[in-house]
């Protein structure tokens, strides 16, 4: 049966001393607040580097061209390095078993109309392959196949945006639309889910590479080389890999091996053993500020307690005279800082996620991504600084309950 009688003499306590009871709860809720604050904006950072490599396969290594920056072999500094099929079909040929999808890609930017619709967008063109190594997935229709490929068909799949920016919700398969004056069939509609509703990488359209080479290049170039090694690979057989394509297209073009401009390799495996480093090396940065935080708490609410209960000496003294027994004077405190640490504590993760919302377009600006934490986290911190209120109440609490009540009316 609950005992009104005794929470009635605790919201008594609570009203009579205000200031007491107004430190006391705002250690707990600054030490919860900042806990969540400082959890959500650490969680936000680690999803900006996260979704900077979530719309591409975490095994993809990506080589550019640019201009040789070395003279050797009596060529010229300045040299264009210009990737063609024959380069593709090399590096497909010779690590056909490293290399587990691969694709060239042709850059364009080309005016989109459909009936009075009309606008700018780039295209790629692009393998087949490609779908897999960007994470495209098709809603409707179907992606470019090698059908596409061997004919050089003019048939394109389109970004969500793009749809929705030509067709106004019409079914996009099927219908033809004029890319600078030539006509192209829509085969399919994809999204981009890694990159969200708003991602430029909606507004692509993609046709097959040949197709692009013979219309707007005559000629077998291509702009980037994309691949994904093996997923078999560990990180440094990875890494390895990447080097030795490096070495491989330099030797096939004839450039220096020290020249780092001529040709570039981004490979995914290291961005993401960096990131990984980094991930690390702030979780612990976060947990080792994070309890430094709770251990503040702590250390605040038991001096309060303390001399919480120290200033209640003389009254303990007149609860014993009058016959209590120690152990209700013990679970009278107790139950007091309990019931202050747990509505403080609650008032701290509400504080620290409002302010979390409220900061989170301006956070945007500094690179940090829907902040968030735990409520789990937060809970089990609450439940920290709750036992911690617990045990620092319960400690002093048990010594004056000992003092005789002559001794406690006394104290002065």
């Amino acid at each position: 049966m609950i005992d009104f009688g005794f929470f009635r003499e605790i919201f008594q306590s609570i009203n009579k001393n205000k200031l007491r009871t107004l430190l006391s709860g705002f250690t707990v809720a600054f030490a919860i607040m900042l806990f969540a604050i400082l959890f959500g904006v650490a969680n936000g950072l680690q999803n900006s580097f996260n979704s900077e490599f979530a719309g591409d396969a975490n095994n993809s290594i990506f080589i550019f061209s640019g201009r040789t920056t070395k003279a050797v072999e009596g060529m010229q500094v300045g040299r264009r390095i210009q990737f063609d099929n024959e380069l593709y079909e090399t590096l497909k040929k010779e690590y056909k078993n490293d290399i587990e999808f691969i694709s060239g890609r042709v850059y364009k930017n080309l005016t989109a109309s459909y009936k009075d619709e009309k606008s700018n967008y780039t295209i790629r063109a692009v393998n087949p392959d490609h779908q897999f190594i960007e994470k495209t997935d098709i809603i409707k229709g179907r992606y470019i196949n090698q059908l596409d490929l061997k004919n050089k068909t003019k048939n394109i799949v389109i970004g969500k945006l793009v749809w929705e920016d030509l067709f106004n919700g019409e079914n996009p398969i099927g219908k033809y639309i004029d890319l600078s004056k030539i006509k192209y069939k829509v085969v399919g509609l994809y999204v981009d889910k890694a990159e969200g509703s708003d991602s430029n990488e909606e507004r692509i359209i993609y046709m097959p590479i040949s197709t692009a080479q013979q219309i707007y290049g005559s000629n077998d170039y291509i702009d980037q080389i994309n691949l994904t090694f093996n997923p078999s690979m560990s990180g440094d057989q990875a890494i390895a890999f990447s080097n030795k394509l490096l070495k491989r297209i330099k030797q096939i073009f004839s450039i220096a091996p020290e020249d780092q401009a001529a040709v570039r390799i981004r490979n995914q495996a290291q961005a993401l053993e960096e990131v990984s480093q980094f991930n690390a090396v702030l979780s612990i940065l976060v947990l080792i500020i994070g309890f430094g935080t709770l251990i503040a708490g702590i250390v605040g609410i038991s001096n309060i307690m303390i001399f919480i209960v120290k200033e209640r000496t003389k009254e303990i003294g007149i609860r014993k005279a009058l016959g209590a027994p120690p152990v209700s004077i013990e679970r009278l405190i107790t139950f007091e800082s309990i019931l202050i640490t747990s509505i403080s504590g609650f008032l701290g993760l509400v504080a620290g996620s409002v302010i979390l919302d409220s900061m989170e377009e301006t956070l945007k600006e500094y690179w940090i991504t829907d902040p968030g934490v735990s409520t789990s986290l937060v809970i089990g911190a609450t439940i920290t600084l709750i036992l911690a209120g617990t045990i620092a109440a319960w400690l002093p609490a048990n010594r004056a309950s000992g003092i005789k009540p002559i001794v406690a009316l006394r104290d002065e």
